[in-house]
């Protein structure tokens, strides 16, 4: 009978143990499917739903310059989703993409040797890791975002780190996507406690806070304004935002990653960004990855 009891009572605790768990990302969940349930209701008609977009925008222009119709998987591809013209640019360039020769030095660079023998595959054996960082580690309670994962294996290996915005950092990160890409990847970002809950709590506030002299935040252009027509350009939306970096940007002349992009535009809303490694960049990417989830990594990609 005792025995009988200890075991109801373990099946009980393993139970709720694995429901509580489940449960971390509840609100996470509500939010990423209220996300996906906007944005297909948006791009559905244009014409239609004309008080989202752009208040000048002409009804040829609403009827002829979007793609509608778009559900949860195509926004992987950013504003070239819906941008009819600029879809068209997007894949004529995509028919002999510049960041392919930074693939190539990825690639080359997983597998050099460090000083001590070792390559990237003692900390990184597999290749196709894109779509799960950022993490949150309980062990240290903080997010763990992949450029700091791949500066911590330098270190460890007695190597200087890496800058976190272009250059070897951005062609590995290149080479990981690519590979992640190449064997059908999803972003997959978890949520498993109550302080990675808290985290994820804290990047969504950072993203939604208006902030700098323009009192903008990064909701105003890429959840409100996402679609409206930006000089000749137009917004591009959270959802799938992160699946396809790093990118080889026109405006760079080269390869860079996330947080090289973010810095730069909260800058464009007038204020000071946070540092690549600080504690709201790491939270912030960890909010907005978490949108992506469920969605194929399309990366490296080309962006303007």
């Amino acid at each position: 009978m005792l025995l009988n009891i200890v075991k109801t009572t373990t099946l009980l605790i393993l139970t709720t143990c694995i429901l509580n768990a489940e449960n971390f990302n509840a609100q996470a969940e509500k939010d990423r499917i209220a996300l996906i349930d906007y944005f297909e209701a948006k791009f559905d008609d244009p014409l239609k739903n004309r008080n989202t977009f752009f208040p000048y925008s002409t009804d040829y222009e609403l009827n002829n310059s979007y793609v509608t119709g778009l559900k949860h998987q195509d926004f992987a591809k950013g504003n070239y989703a819906f941008n009819k013209d600029g879809k068209a640019q997007y894949e004529e360039i995509k028919e002999m993409p510049p960041y392919e020769d930074d693939i190539e030095a990825g690639e080359e660079l997983y597998n050099k040797k460090f000083s001590n023998g070792n390559t990237f595959a003692s900390c990184f054996p597999n290749t196709q890791i894109a779509g799960d960082y950022p993490k949150f580690i309980e062990e240290k309670q903080e997010v763990l975002t992949l450029g700091i994962a791949i500066n911590n294996c330098l270190v460890k290996n007695n190597e200087k780190k890496w800058k976190m915005k272009k250059g070897n950092m951005a062609r590995l990160q290149a080479y990981f996507a690519y590979e992640s890409m190449e064997a059908n990847k999803d972003v997959a970002i978890q949520i498993n406690s109550k302080e990675a809950a808290a985290a994820y709590e804290r990047g969504k506030e950072y993203y939604y806070t208006q902030r700098g002299y323009l009192k903008l935040s990064c909701a105003s252009c890429h959840i409100q304004g996402a679609g409206q027509r930006v000089r000749n350009e137009k917004l591009s939306q959270l959802l799938g935002q992160t699946t396809h970096f790093p990118v080889f940007r026109l405006k760079w002349s080269g390869l860079g990653t996330l947080e090289r992009r973010m810095v730069g535009c909260i800058k464009d809303e007038g204020q000071v960004p946070p540092s690549a490694e600080s504690k709201y960049m790491k939270e912030l990417l960890y909010f907005m990855s978490y949108m992506s989830n469920g969605m194929k990594i399309d990366g490296p990609d080309i962006r303007k």
